[in-house]
């Protein structure tokens, strides 16, 4: 057998009614939905059904499969300890999976577990199901921060799981949408809310599962979404199927977007449904054609590397300048050997940063050693990710913004997000961010960003600071 059903769900603790208290019933379409859901389960007859949630153990760099021979969990933390729910694991499906991510180098496994307790995002889709249905077993996943192609290929992996122990599956991918859809909702308010809502809801609805993997990370965070990752890991276990989807539902009166979405698998092996296939091809395509335009302040951020990660030596830089110099740039190779200037290297890999080390004021003789040293430190010092790999190389690409001089301004009036970075400083501290970042669009979300960087507070006063850069892709 294999995937025989699946679902995309909410989880808000409220529409339990012990938690709710009466308030559940300003989400009666999403009640509704669910008893659908519950009932469609029931007739499915699953022998295992794997929960994809966002509110289990979550790492950075690693999915979590929940161990043991199965777990226990309440609503206590939201005032109705008395309904409770038990759930016995699927192990042999468990140990299934976890071989065939090891394989595969899919970050999976069963270490690390902090807490067993069943969490809400798995407790509200299981309160509904087995209502009308019980006998089965059940395997808890967990999100990762790790990117949106990974989470698509544990999925690839939930399906093979399926097919090689001949069960019956059904998957629940648990997640809330938006948090951010009106004004006196408990996380605030986003203009981008309701149009990420929107879009996800067609994209599920049609099961372009391709189209989840596409949405910037930025734009997720500045809605605070909670299911997407959980969405694309039930896209990955229907890698290569055509499905039928049907849209039961979709509630936001409490300013978080609830959607219900049923997904029934169809013919197999359809080289259009290869999501994640098509999604490499295609972006590989679009890297090397990158790859060509580039300019050789680029190239020799590329060729530094490269050349560092796979040989561990620093190039000389004015052998590498001869070697990619082409008659067209000399004035950008006149400016790497001649010009002092500060300047950052970012990468990125699959749309999402990967590393972004920079100078403000230069700190070598010449432009090209500018870059030469912070391309290094961007793949391998960046507090924030781990160093770059070999197995990554060919598929980052890489910018080099130039800046030019530093200037100090009295108000926030003379920014411009499009063309100027801004510099905040606060005693010792100091935060900078660089001008046309994707989903920054106003300058006090530019401000409050570099504040953040310096670990400046919200409302503190700050000098401002303004430059621009030459942005070299």
């Amino acid at each position: 057998m294999a995937i025989v059903g699946a679902f995309a769900v909410p989880h808000p603790p409220l529409i339990i009614p012990e938690v709710g208290r009466g308030k559940e019933k300003g989400i009666a379409d999403t009640i509704k939905a669910y008893e659908k859901v519950s009932e469609m389960v029931a007739d499915l007859k699953p022998e295992t059904i794997v929960v994809i949630t966002p509110h289990t153990v979550m790492y950075s760099d690693y999915f979590h499969i929940s161990p043991g021979e199965g777990a226990v969990g309440s609503f206590a933390q939201f005032g109705a300890p008395e309904v409770g729910i038990s759930a016995e694991y699927d192990t042999a499906f468990v140990k299934k999976l976890c071989v065939l991510c090891a394989e595969n180098e899919v970050d999976a496994g069963v270490g690390g577990q902090k807490d067993p307790t069943l969490d809400h995002g798995t407790l509200i889709p299981l309160y509904f199901i087995t209502k009308r249905y019980t006998d089965f077993n059940m395997v808890r996943i967990g999100i990762s921060g790790l990117e949106p192609e990974e989470h698509y290929r544990l999925g690839m992996m939930i399906k093979r799981a399926a097919k090689e122990l001949n069960r019956r599956v059904v998957c629940i991918a648990s997640g809330d949408l938006s948090h951010k859809l009106t004004h006196d909702g408990p996380y605030g308010f986003s203009p981008d809310a309701g149009p990420y809502d929107k879009e996800v809801m067609e994209t599920l609805e049609k099961a372009e599962f391709g189209k989840l993997m596409e949405f910037n990370e930025l734009r997720l965070e500045k809605v605070a979404v909670c299911g997407h990752r959980a969405f694309i890991v039930m896209g990955g276990a229907f890698d290569g199927v055509n499905v039928t989807s049907k849209r039961l539902s979709y509630e936001g009166p409490f300013g978080v977007g609830y959607g219900v979405v049923t997904f029934k698998p169809e013919e197999e092996d359809i080289e259009a449904r290869h999501f994640l296939s098509l999604r490499i091809r295609k972006e590989n395509e679009r890297r090397a054609k990158q790859k060509e335009n580039e300019d050789v302040i680029v190239r020799l951020a590329r060729k530094t590397l490269e050349t560092y990660i796979r040989e561990g030596r620093v190039v000389d830089y004015k052998e590498e300048l001869e070697i990619l110099a082409d008659k067209s740039e000399e004035d950008l190779i006149s400016q790497m050997k001649n010009v002092k200037a500060g300047a950052f290297v970012s990468l990125h890999k699959n749309g999402r940063l990967r590393g972004c080390i920079g100078t403000i004021m230069p700190t070598k003789d010449r432009l090209a050693e500018e870059i030469v040293e912070n391309a290094i430190a961007a793949a391998t010092r960046d507090p924030r990710f781990d160093p770059v790999t070999v197995r990554e190389l060919d598929e980052l690409e890489y910018s080099v913004d130039v800046l030019g001089e530093i200037e100090d301004i009295k108000s926030e009036a003379e920014l411009d997000v499009d063309r100027y970075g801004v510099i905040v400083t606060k005693g010792f501290k100091r935060g900078l961010l660089l001008p046309r970042l994707e989903t920054i669009d106003t300058v006090k979300e530019q401000i409050s960003i570099a504040k953040k960087k310096a670990g400046i507070g919200e409302n503190e006063e700050v000098k401002l600071s303004r430059f621009e850069v030459v942005r070299h892709k």
